[in-house]
């Protein structure tokens, strides 16, 4: 799990498990593979930096495929 900031300034807890991708037009939209979509206050860096942190803390592998 990652913590976030919802543009609102509110925190949101998101599961790094699920992120499809990461994108920003011109604020970051983060797509689950659910479909539903959470627009934060970080970037695109600060959040793939939370999910290496997190892949780490879990120590798994930080990609997966071939």
């Amino acid at each position: 799990m990652i913590k976030l900031t919802r543009l609102n300034q509110s925190e949101v807890v998101i599961n790094a498990e699920m992120i499809e991708f990461v994108e920003a037009i011109p604020d970051t939209i983060i797509s689950l593979v659910s479909g539903k979509k959470i627009m934060v206050a970080e970037s695109v860096d600060v959040v793939v930096d939370r999910v290496v942190e997190y892949k780490r803390s879990c120590n798994q592998p930080l990609f997966s495929g071939a």
